[in-house]
């Protein structure tokens, strides 16, 4: 009777304080001590979601940041749902704070999300298929369905940025039209025009639209020598940086191009022609090969000669 009065009291103990941690954050953090006593350790009455991640900027898992997000959001619909309860917890073990933890359940890639059930320890099933299903909240929360019988009906918080910022356009053109409505002749100008357009292909081109989607970090310092790369050694990512060289050798390049058409179709002086398209032609020579050199040191198996 002692030691049941005794393992009742561990229990509520355990619950109090898993309660009093959620009520501050929806996603209770937990180093390795914390993960053996209140995830591992018996007894336990409630199960835990666990998500292993890797969060710090050095770690470059930009996988881990979009899969936090979305977890925030999960944890959050549970923690402010009416179906609220101490049955289910959820907790993140980040690398760099539980790394013990990590070598313990042989686990060598982030993010992975785990179900630790109330009695018992977890299976095969208990191991969230990440990579079949991926990592939107809704998947996460028909998983959690399947293992725990929780029912978690997702909460999105709306965003307003986008409608904002489209407001934000539309007043200033029409501000612009307004103000000048009695000279609207810089609607027609053909070269204000080309070089919107030429902004948007750089802009495009250089890979802004992965930088938006993926969040690469600006550069990358070895820590061993304190040396910067600007240029990511793969072709399957970039970094900030390298999009922004790449902009501008492509301005660089048509720059070049459109000083070549200047010489060749204006009716100008013969040696100020001559000039334009010498540096046309190095511009173009120039900034197209320091490209060149680029994609070669990217693509490594491209056949070059």
């Amino acid at each position: 009777t002692m030691t049941r009065t005794r393992i009742l009291n561990m229990l509520a103990e355990k619950v109090d304080q898993m309660m009093e941690w959620s009520s501050r954050r929806s996603v209770i953090r937990m180093n390795g001590d914390k993960f053996r006593r209140f995830v591992k350790a018996p007894p336990r009455n409630y199960s835990v979601i666990v998500m292993f991640t890797a969060l710090q900027p050095q770690r470059q898992c930009s996988v881990c940041r979009q899969a936090n997000e979305e977890y925030q959001v999960l944890a959050n619909s549970w923690r402010y749902s009416s179906a609220f309860s101490n049955k289910l917890f959820f907790t993140v073990v980040d690398y760099d704070e539980g790394a013990d933890v990590f070598q313990q359940l042989n686990m060598n890639s982030a993010p992975t999300f785990m179900h630790f059930p109330s009695k018992g320890k977890p299976k095969r099933a208990d191991t969230f298929d990440l990579q079949r299903i991926g990592f939107a909240s809704e998947q996460l929360a028909k998983w959690i369905a399947d293992r725990t019988d929780v029912q978690i009906r997702v909460f999105r918080p709306p965003n307003y940025s986008g409608t904002i910022a489209l407001a934000l356009l539309v007043s200033l053109v029409g501000g612009l039209l307004y103000l000048r409505r009695n000279n609207l002749e810089f609607i027609y100008n053909k070269t204000g025009w080309a070089m919107a357009a030429l902004c948007v292909v750089f802009a495009m081109t250089s890979g802004q639209m992965w930088n938006h989607i993926r969040g690469p970090p600006y550069a990358h310092k070895n820590p061993q020598n304190g040396q910067v790369s600007y240029i990511h050694g793969s072709s399957q990512a970039q970094f900030v940086a390298e999009s922004h060289i790449i902009l501008l050798l492509n301005a660089a390049i048509s720059m070049g191009m459109v000083l070549l058409n200047e010489a060749a179709s204006s009716k100008g002086d013969v040696g100020k022609r001559r000039i334009i398209c010498l540096v046309g032609l190095g511009l173009v020579v120039f900034f197209f090969s320091f490209l060149l050199s680029i994609f070669r040191s990217k693509y490594h198996g491209y056949p070059y000669r």
